[in-house]
């Protein structure tokens, strides 16, 4: 079997960028706000502790309230009726 290029195995695992959804840019906002940012853009969404999730999504369904919007299918937000 005959070998691949060198660089073709990495750009395989290359993720693509996932497009951010209107809940995605929410969450973000929300975390910069709290000064979250750079723990999140180090370490992932998983790294955050419970209680900074916990604040996070405290302040997340408030927002979501005063916008009077519920969450949609693939993160996009639905105005309330």
């Amino acid at each position: 079997m005959p070998k691949k290029a060198k660089g073709t195995a990495d750009k395989a695992r290359q993720k693509k960028p996932k497009e951010l959804t209107p809940l995605d840019r929410l969450k973000l906002e929300i975390a910069q706000e709290l000064g979250l940012s750079e723990k999140i853009a180090r370490a992932g969404w998983a790294e955050l502790t419970a209680a900074e999730s916990g604040r996070l999504g405290g302040i997340l369904n408030r927002r979501l309230k005063e916008l009077q919007c519920v969450i949609g299918p693939k993160g996009t937000l639905i105005p309330r009726v």
